[in-house]
């Protein structure tokens, strides 16, 4: 074992109920209601396996230059989301972050905390740099420290499972034989207060979702996801609870998933420069970021505030699949775009077709776009069930591709229903 400064202690699992207890209008985040309950892995900096520089000799604290890096080897007994803390500091105000599976066979570099900033004055004890919900599956990680802005002085870095992996209990698998559709599963949002915990659960954290997004996703919230008047309404906040921003990420994963079907979602999206709206499916399977895009994710509403006029609200939905063979860090999805009037203003339904081997694109009820790459699971992975996600993200590298607009401070995204279809 290289790591012969790993400390880990095994303990109990918390409940996902302990987030739900979290009093609805709490600016605690759930992690911080947890006490030390749960696994952690603390690994000292000099513990490394390999550097991109030599050291004569290894110290308690390691120095690591702009673009430098450091890779250790770790196992993840439970499968889940992280909080990432690290001990350390820059005298120039500099930045690391973590790259997780280096000897993965796609050639892909996995992100799994975005860029930590960092003091430039040691911390003192029990205020480290740290972000939250980085996702690991059980097992070995290789992981690097990369220094991407300025030097870092590293102590230790800590890993502390904050939210465990829920396998799903519940899968609808949809009829796709007969002549009517008939609806066989919904959430309309006539509740009021947090949305229906039988139905939703949340992820949390702001670690960048491989996408260096801007925002901290929270938890039982209603700040930032509440029903009201019949609706969900999911507002990203500016300047709010410490954070740049805050948000929300629904997702049935844990409680149900879906296999084929139509699936509507009839919404109005937010138009500022930097919003960035989705209503989409991902793979049950995926756990960390390794599983994507071998999962699969169907992207059925998705928009940026870039592509929409502020006045009219006329503008752009996107409905794409990524699979292994076909996604966009490959330049080679298949998609389609299609202009929708009155985006902000007015309800939409933006809905899939999910048959066994083809899935269609609808905005309201027009088909508009297909894919139907089939040969084997790289082109389909679409023959296992996959979970609804409701999200509103700032920035990002495609939602913040033209910056994000500094005159609004808030931003709603309004979902009236989410509806899920079989043939009869």
């Amino acid at each position: 074992m290289h790591l012969t400064k790993i400390i880990f202690t095994s303990l109990c699992l918390f409940s996902a109920s302990i987030c739900n207890s979290i009093e609805k209008n709490s600016n605690k985040e759930c992690y911080e209601e947890i006490k030390q309950s749960q696994g952690e892995i603390l690994i000292q900096a000099e513990s490394y396996v390999a550097s991109s520089k030599t050291y004569s000799e290894k110290s308690d604290r390691i120095l690591l230059n702009k673009e430098q890096w450091l890779s250790y080897e770790l196992t993840i007994a439970d499968a889940g989301r992280y909080k990432v803390e690290i001990n350390a500091f820059s005298e120039e105000n500099g930045n690391i972050w973590i790259e997780d599976y280096i000897d993965n066979k796609d050639g892909r570099v996995y992100n799994i905390t975005g860029a930590i900033q960092l003091e430039n004055t040691p911390s003192q004890e029990g205020h480290f740099p740290f972000v939250v919900g980085s996702p690991l599956n059980s097992g070995l990680h290789k992981i690097k420290i990369h220094a991407s802005k300025g030097s870092a002085q590293i102590d230790w870095i800590k890993f502390t499972l904050i939210q465990p992996e829920i396998e799903t209990p519940l899968i609808y698998t949809q009829k796709m034989d007969g002549e009517e559709w008939d609806l066989v599963w919904s959430d309309e949002f006539n509740g009021s207060g947090l949305p229906d915990s039988n139905k939703w659960s949340y992820n949390i954290g702001n670690w960048g979702w491989g996408n260096n997004e801007l925002q901290y996703y929270t938890s039982n919230r209603t700040e930032n996801a509440r029903q009201e008047d019949g609706n969900l309404i999911i507002e990203a906040r500016k300047n709010d609870m410490g954070k740049e921003w805050t948000s929300t990420r629904l997702t049935s994963h844990g409680k149900e998933a879906f296999l084929y079907g139509k699936i509507e979602f009839r919404a109005k999206v937010p138009v500022k420069k930097g919003t960035w709206a989705a209503g989409w499916l991902l793979g049950d399977e995926y756990v960390d970021e390794l599983s994507w895009p071998y999962c699969g994710e169907i992207d059925v509403l998705e928009c940026v505030g870039f592509e929409i006029d502020d006045e009219s609200g006329d503008g752009l939905n996107h409905c794409t699949c990524h699979t292994r063979s076909y996604y966009f860090k490959q330049g080679n999805q298949i998609g389609a775009t299609i202009e929708v009037e009155n985006m902000n203003s007015e309800y939409h339904v933006y809905a899939i077709e999910w048959y066994p081997d083809i899935i269609y694109g609808l905005i309201d009820g027009k088909r508009y776009y297909s894919y139907d790459k089939n040969k084997d699971e790289l082109e389909w992975p679409f023959f296992k069930a996959q979970n609804i996600i409701l999200n509103l993200t700032i920035g990002g590298g495609w939602g913040g591709a033209k910056g994000v607009d500094e005159t609004f401070t808030s931003e709603k995204y309004i979902i009236d229903y989410v509806r899920v279809y079989q043939l009869k």
